[in-house]
């Protein structure tokens, strides 16, 4: 029993310090934003990044969907997994 609840209070512990490093991914409206090139992950170069250059937030939906827009291509949906915060240093 002494093992079992070792093991439990490590676990417990473990997760609260992964918990306190998780970035959090909330976006709001004009946000700039990268994308998530999913064909550049297929193919095995090592050239170029896969993510694109940063999208303008139009929209949020339920579920994490999220509207962005660009200037050549116009406005698109895709998932709030495929895109991170751009940082302007």
């Amino acid at each position: 029993m002494d093992a079992y609840e070792s093991s439990k209070i490590y676990i417990e512990r473990m997760k609260r310090w992964h918990d306190e490093y998780i970035n959090r991914r909330e976006f709001r409206e004009d946000d700039l934003v990268f994308v998530f090139n999913l064909r550049l992950k297929l193919f095995s170069h090592k050239r170029g990044s896969r993510w694109s250059s940063p999208f303008k937030v139009l929209n949020i939906y339920k579920y994490g969907a999220i509207e962005v827009e660009t200037k050549a291509t116009g406005t698109f949906k895709m998932n709030g997994l495929r895109i991170k915060h751009y940082i302007i240093s």
